[in-house]
């Protein structure tokens, strides 16, 4: 009886077994498969991370360089700026120049105007009156005029005018260059007339012929020396007018008698004055 009744219990235990031995095998299978699967996730995991390190590197060291680059262009402007060297004093053929004042004056002014700005008739009424007392009368100044003639057509037909007056005189240029400002129109009018200019000559008394002045503006007789005057006006760095230069250098404020004051008193002690 007893082992009748005791071998179902070991075929049960066998099947049991065999079940159990059946089943670790087959979680034994998922887990490699899984190990696998995870390494692999593992692998590309560590891909992009190290994917990600790097790129991280890169844009420092590219943000490191552009901050190098940019501070190094700057050293270099900054360098370019401090040693550039500083433009010398423009030289003038203070000859060829209408000139109020002594010739041998130590210090020469030098105005670039243009005869239909109005900056320039406030230069001529309130700054060259002073600068005629406090210095050309006294020996110690010159002014020298240079056309600019830019604002319109009838800017040049002025100068014109002007350079003809100066070839037949030099003072009765300061006495036209004097009445031309006094009665000058309105910038955006086209006033400076061949007919404006030579009646202004008579009406003033200005001693020159009024009739050679007007051939002179029809011929163009003086249109190479304004030509002159214009060219020489863009390569010393004139922009606008009055422009004006103490010694050949160029003065930041033409307006200013205060600021012109002291460069001139500044150049007379440079000439020992």
């Amino acid at each position: 009886m007893g082992n009748t009744e005791d071998k179902p219990f070991a075929d049960r235990a066998s099947y049991l077994t065999e079940a159990g031995e059946h089943a670790s095998a087959h979680r034994q299978t998922i887990t490699d498969k899984d190990v696998r699967a995870l390494k692999k996730k593992s692998a590309k995991a560590s891909y992009k991370e190290h994917r990600r390190q790097e790129l991280e590197k890169q844009q420092k060291t590219n943000k490191r360089l552009m901050w190098i680059t940019a501070v190094a262009v700057v050293a270099i402007i900054a360098l370019v700026v401090i040693f550039k060297p500083k433009p010398g004093p423009v030289d003038f053929a203070y000859d060829q120049l209408p000139v109020l004042g002594s010739k041998e004056a130590p210090v020469k002014i030098v105005e670039f105007g243009d005869y239909k700005c109005p900056t320039c008739q406030y230069f001529s009424q309130e700054i060259a009156p002073k600068l005629q007392k406090d210095y050309i009368d006294k020996g110690l100044a010159s002014l020298h005029f240079v056309n600019f003639a830019f604002l319109g057509p009838d800017s040049t037909t002025a100068a014109l005018a002007a350079q003809s007056v100066y070839h037949q005189s030099n003072d009765a240029f300061w006495k036209f260059y004097d009445a031309l400002y006094k009665n000058q129109g309105n910038e955006n009018i086209q006033w400076a007339t061949p007919e404006f200019l030579t009646n202004l000559i008579r009406t003033q008394g200005i001693a020159v012929d009024a009739n050679k002045v007007m051939d002179d503006i029809k011929n163009k007789t003086y249109v190479s020396e304004v030509d002159e005057h214009n060219a020489k006006a863009r390569k010393s760095g004139v922009t606008g007018t009055p422009s004006l230069f103490i010694n050949g250098v160029k003065l930041a404020n033409a307006v200013d008698y205060d600021s012109i004051k002291s460069a001139i008193d500044q150049a007379l002690k440079g000439e020992g004055k």
